[in-house]
């Protein structure tokens, strides 16, 4: 089928957060006597906060205090923020100027909430450049449950096969897979044998991602 739309992922496909979740993570967990080593926050990228709670309570036991990490994190988080800044991804301005240029329709798939989406393309400057924005708290199931791809396909009005959607984590390609569209997977870490299976394409970057889709849009039918 014709490509018709593209779908992001925010962090790590976007912009540039993912080290800034994973110190604020981490050293929350650190602070109530917890060692969310890299292994395990790999385990929880792409999720939603509470799915990000789950695994950790299953990785962790009872004990975890989650309320007390829910609480810590956005505060460690925006501390890095302020102090770092949220930089677009190399490639990301080229990609979307490459979607405009071809008429593909684009929408943001993140599992963030939707005032910490908007706080985080503001940041980094890209506040109103792509108008659908489906964040992680308006949708039932969230990654690797296909609603959040599936929802930004029904707002672009847009078939879900016709659209080829990106993604940086495990969860997310998974996402993308069970909402039959085609994936690719621009990893931020190390990509599991089980993301690089799923996901249609495997690419190093953005730039490489816009170079796979303009095959796609010119290799005849």
């Amino acid at each position: 089928m014709t490509v018709a739309a593209l779908i992001l992922d925010m962090d790590g496909l976007m912009v540039d957060t993912e080290p800034l979740y994973k110190t604020a993570w981490q050293q929350a967990s650190s602070e109530v006597g917890f060692d969310l080593n890299d292994a395990r926050y790999a385990m929880i990228v792409g999720r939603t906060m509470a799915g990000c709670e789950r695994v950790l309570v299953e990785q962790f036991g009872p004990t975890f205090p989650v309320e007390r990490v829910r609480e810590r994190r956005p505060v460690l988080w925006r501390e890095q923020v302020e102090r770092r800044g949220v930089q677009p991804k190399p490639g990301l301005l080229e990609l979307l100027a490459f979607a405009d240029t071809h008429g593909l329709r684009t929408a943001v798939a993140t599992s963030t909430n939707a005032e910490t989406a908007a706080f985080t393309l503001g940041c980094a400057g890209l506040a109103g450049r792509i108008s659908t924005v489906v964040t992680g708290d308006q949708i039932a199931h969230s990654k690797p449950a296909p609603d959040i791809y599936l929802e930004a396909a029904r707002r672009l009005g847009v078939e879900p096969a016709a659209c080829i959607a990106l993604e940086d984590s495990e969860a997310g390609v998974l996402s993308i897979a069970n909402a039959g569209m085609r994936g690719i997977l621009v990893p931020h870490w190390p990509a599991s044998d089980l993301a690089q299976h799923t996901a249609y394409r495997v690419v190093d970057s953005l730039h490489d991602a816009c170079d796979l889709i303009a095959g796609l849009l010119w290799t005849p039918a």
